[in-house]
């Protein structure tokens, strides 16, 4: 079937009586045998997940998932006037005589959203015992309903912050072989329950994929689970989660896993890459008497960048080259050659950190972030705090002129291809990304920035996610940007001391000696109180961002995480949280998924693809279906399509086969386009599911 919005795209049926079950799934009934395996004709799944909807955080953090992912759905919404009725008409149909199933998972609230022996509950059933597609539970409590014994027998409910729960033998050989085993819940307040759920034995025809110790720790209870019943299949969900907690970032790529049988449109990585933005320039210091960094604009009585700038060192570099080793992990050094050169005249004419880091240039991926790191936005006018663009006099707005942002790009291209440097000319990081409109002062780009872009061959440059979390063109040149999550590790400190205390300043109310803005932002919460100096950032710091950081890694988020030269210098902060959010991901993750890496330039392509495969879906001109072993994608010209396919799954050829796509997870995906002379993607399954 052609695919309409993903989130809205039935809301227009009328109701329709009972009796259209039965004459409905007729015609596929005969054709299939009482267990739903294909006895004449293999019927046509379209690949398309039902939703229903109760407006439930579970059930919005599943559909979250599917459409993150890329996975086409239809959501009915519980309690809509005029919502479809589900029967056999909504759910099935022949084409061209083949019996159709128009989705190929259903996802519910619970187990009888509908009640139990409602008409529509009936429909359901019926429809996924003759087609073989799976449901999914999102929240319910334990009960023999399920599968599940009571929990007053020997199981739990209650609280789940802190728990400690496994991936079964079963779901590590099942649709969660993916992780190591263990899980625990997250428990990020002590003052608050952020979760709650049922944890209970499992009876006849159910299979525990995620568990926790109950009663006295020797009886273990389901916490995600399989009941096998009825020629039905369904995944019981016994916790309450929402789209952002860890537990559930987690298992969602399992949980879609097991409602496709592991043949879906949408594909998932788990991203992550660090740009070390000013390599080369010295970065200035924080003041923890003016509580403000000299050199910005609003720092009172802090002239210039202070005595004391933060830069690496060359014993710094030989560092980063050997912590990337040991840790497997590639950092982009995001370069200012001009501000080195700047340095290097001021101090000696020498630089040891430059010579080093040219040294191990093979070491690293460098991104251009120009020349000397200037404003490249409106000229600005520092004598109002905050300060404002500065006009001519008939109160048009000054630009830095596309031949200043030009040498900017080009100089420090050049230098660092002179040094033996490979560079990338179609990636660029602006100084603080300016030239991009930067409210509420500079409300539109620079309209000599896209100009200049062109003349340099940029395609990709960087924005500040936090502002601007989607990708967007830079005027009509071509250029688009990659939005890049900052990490709260300050470029103004180089110990952890100047990192707390300025941590304090912002995260403190001003009754705790703060400056209150984390009082004044709805956004923001503060701290209970200060943070011991001397402690604050390993114990809190630390633990807090290394979460942050991986709450991206595990959401199918490519956007870079982007830091500063100098929390490699001095106390070299970056690496603390670096290396938690790495241990944590790899504790969690087996081998088959790894942490992913990726350059500016290939998460730039991966936000074009997104959105146009987004674009495809909305418009209703996406058709993918299989039937038996055979699976079909048709999708617009010159639009890929992600696709997720099992171990053994082979590409249709002009003539013969290849394997299609990559290894990931125990699964096998790529973003896939129709081979030359070809209509469409056509893949042949290892075995008819």
């Amino acid at each position: 079937m052609a695919y309409g919005d993903r989130t809205t795209g039935v809301m227009r049926a009328g109701r329709a009586g009972a009796a259209l079950l039965t004459a409905g799934l007729l015609g596929a009934v005969v054709a299939l045998s009482p267990t739903g395996a294909v006895a004449a004709e293999a019927p046509r799944i379209d690949l398309k997940v039902l939703v229903v909807d109760d407006g439930g955080e579970a059930v919005g953090a599943v559909t979250d998932e599917l459409r993150g992912t890329g996975v086409p759905f239809t959501t009915v919404k519980l309690g809509a006037a005029g919502r479809p009725v589900i029967n056999a008409a909504f759910l099935s149909d022949t084409v061209a005589g083949r019996p159709r199933a128009k989705f190929q998972g259903v996802v519910l609230p619970n187990e009888a959203p509908f009640g139990a022996d409602s008409p529509e509950s009936a429909a359901l059933v019926a429809y996924e015992k003759t087609f073989g597609v799976r449901q999914v539970d999102a929240y319910t409590w334990a009960h023999p309903g399920v599968g599940l014994d009571y929990t007053d027998q020997e199981g739990y409910a209650g609280p789940m912050d802190g728990v400690d729960a496994t991936v079964t033998a079963a779901g590590r050989a099942g649709p969660f072989g993916y992780l190591d085993g263990p899980l625990k819940f997250e428990d990020n307040s002590p003052s608050v329950m952020e979760s709650y759920g049922y944890a209970a034995r499992p009876r006849t025809g159910f299979t525990s994929y995620v568990d926790m110790p109950t009663g006295t720790g020797a009886t273990r209870g389901s916490l995600v689970g399989e009941y096998a019943h009825d020629g039905r299949r369904e995944l019981v969900v016994t916790f309450a989660y929402n789209k952002y907690q860890r537990q559930f970032r987690v298992l969602a790529r399992g949980v879609v896993e097991w409602l496709t049988q592991g043949v879906h449109l949408g594909q998932s990585r788990n991203y992550f890459s660090v740009h070390v933005d000013d390599v080369f320039a010295p970065d200035a210091r924080w003041d923890s008497e003016l509580n403000c960094t000299p050199g910005d604009f609003d720092c009172k009585g802090g002239e210039g960048e202070g005595e004391k700038p933060v830069r690496m060192t060359a014993a710094d570099a030989q560092y980063a080259a050997q912590w990337q080793r040991e840790r497997g992990f590639l950092l982009d050094m995001v370069y200012n050659a001009g501000a080195g050169e700047e340095w290097k005249a001021e101090n000696g004419g020498t630089d040891a950190l430059a010579a080093q880091l040219v040294t191990d240039r093979a070491q690293y991926r460098w991104i251009n972030h120009t020349y000397t790191h200037p404003f490249l936005g409106c000229t600005q006018d520092n004598t109002v705090v905050p300060w404002k663009c500065a006009t001519d006099t008939a109160g048009n707005t000054l630009w830095m002129s596309r031949a200043e942002i030009s040498k900017q790009i080009s100089d420090n291209h050049k230098w660092a291809t002179a040094r033996g440097i490979s560079v990338d000319r179609t990636e660029l990081v602006t100084g603080e990304h300016s030239g991009l409109r930067t409210t509420p002062q500079q409300p539109v780009d620079n309209p000599n920035l896209a100009p200049a872009l062109a003349d340099n061959g940029v395609k990709w440059t960087a924005s500040d996610a936090s502002r601007e979390p989607q990708q967007r063109a830079v005027g009509t040149a071509g250029a688009l940007t990659v939005p890049r999550h900052p990490m709260n590790v300050y470029y103004n400190v180089g110990t952890a001391a100047e990192m707390t205390d300025e941590y304090n300043w912002l995260y403190t109310s001003r009754a705790d000696g703060g400056s209150g803005a984390c009082e004044d932002n709805p956004a923001s919460t503060c701290l209970a109180g200060p943070l011991d100096v001397n402690t604050g950032f390993a114990s809190y710091i630390v633990p807090q961002e290394a979460r942050t950081a991986l709450s991206h890694v595990v959401g199918n988020d490519p956007r870079p995480h982007y830091v500063h030269q100098s929390n490699l210098a001095e106390e070299r902060l970056l690496y603390p949280v670096v290396d938690k959010t790495l241990a944590d991901y790899r504790a969690l993750f087996a081998d088959s998924a790894p942490v992913v890496n990726p350059r500016q330039r290939d998460v730039g392509v991966e936000f074009t693809r997104r959105a146009a495969w987004d674009k495809a879906l909305a418009a209703g001109t996406v058709t993918a279906y299989r039937i038996g072993d055979t699976v079909t994608v048709k999708a617009p010209s010159g639009v890929v399509a992600p696709v997720t396919a099992p171990e053994g799954t082979k590409k249709q050829l002009l003539l013969g086969t290849a394997a299609f796509g990559t290894p990931y997870a125990g699964q096998r995906s790529a973003w896939t386009g129709p081979e030359t002379l070809q209509s469409a993607v056509t893949l042949k399954l290892p075995t008819a599911l």
